[in-house]
C-alpha cells in the first residue's frame, strides 16, 4: 500500500511569507530527518497548496498511533532544536491529528493529493462510512488520474508540549479522506465535484467540510532500522 504504517499524523498549516523560504530549508534539512530518526517513524512527505487555504499539507507516517505518543517524540517536542524554536512563531492555523489508518486503496502514491476534512453527522458515521467504501471510493479509483484514496480518523489528541506554545494551541481533526494520483488537473476536478462538501454532506457528514488541492513538494523515509516497523 502507499501509506506505510497503520497511523500518521496529518498537519495543515500556513508561514507567514517572509518566512516561507526559511521555513523550507529548515523543514528539508533538519526537521524531517530529525522527524524520520524517530523510532516508529517511517516517512515524512510534505505537500504545497495549488488553491486558496492552508498552504501546506504534511504526513508522518508511523508504525501505529501510540508511537506519537511515544517517549522519544514527546522527548523532541519538549527540547525543540534552536532553528525549530526560530520558526515555531511563524506558523499559522496550525492543523493537526494523529489519525489511524482506516481503510486503503491502491499502491502508488501520486503527485496531486486531495484531502477532505470532515465529520459524520450524528448518528450517521456508518452510512459515511459505507458511501465512502461502496460507492465514493471505488468511483474515484475508476477515474483517470487517481492513484489512491485512504480514509483516516483520529485517535488520540496531542499533548501540549514546547513547540506548540511557542506556535500556539493547534486545532484538531476528526476524520480525512486523502485522495492521491498523477494528474493535478483531473483531481483538481474531482474536488470541486465529487469531493465537494455538498456531496459530504448529501451523505451523512455535517456541514462543512474542507477540502485542499496539493502538489508534491518532498519527501523523507526513515533510518533503515525503522523501515520494517
Amino acid at each position: 500500500m502507499a501509506l506505510l504504517g497503520r497511523a500518521a499524523m496529518l498537519l495543515w498549516y500556513d508561514i507567514v511569507p517572509e518566512q516561507v523560504a526559511e521555513h523550507d530549508e529548515w523543514h528539508t534539512r533538519e526537521h524531517f530527518p530529525e522527524r524520520v530518526g524517530i523510532p516508529g517513524f517511517l516517512r515524512a512527505q510534505r505537500w504545497v497548496s495549488v488553491a486558496p487555504g492552508p498552504r501546506y499539507f504534511v504526513v508522518y507516517e508511523v508504525r501505529d498511533v501510540e508511537v506519537l505518543s511515544s517517549a522519544p517524540y514527546l522527548e523532541r517536542l519538549d527540547d525543540p532544536t534552536p532553528w525549530t524554536r526560530r520558526m515555531m512563531p511563524h506558523f499559522r492555523g496550525m492543523v493537526r491529528g494523529f489519525c489511524r489508518v482506516e481503510s486503503s486503496v491502491g499502491s502508488v502514491l501520486g503527485s496531486a493529493a486531495v484531502t477532505v476534512r470532515y465529520s459524520a453527522a450524528p448518528g450517521a458515521e456508518a452510512s459515511v462510512q459505507r458511501w465512502l467504501d461502496r460507492e465514493l471510493i471505488p468511483d474515484l479509483m475508476r477515474q483517470k488520474g487517481t492513484t489512491g484514496a485512504y480514509t483516516l480518523r483520529s485517535d488520540g489528541a496531542p499533548a501540549m508540549t514546547a513547540e506548540q506554545q511557542i506556535r500556539g494551541r493547534d486545532a484538531g481533526v476528526d476524520r480525512v479522506l486523502l485522495l492521491t494520483g498523477y494528474s493535478l488537473d483531473a483531481l483538481t476536478a474531482l474536488a470541486h465535484k465529487a469531493l465537494h462538501a455538498d456531496a459530504f454532506e448529501a451523505h451523512g457528514a455535517s456541514p462543512g467540510a474542507l477540502s485542499g488541492i496539493f502538489a508534491f513538494a518532498c519527501l523523507s523515509d526513515a533510518r533503515p532500522r525503522d523501515a520494517s516497523g
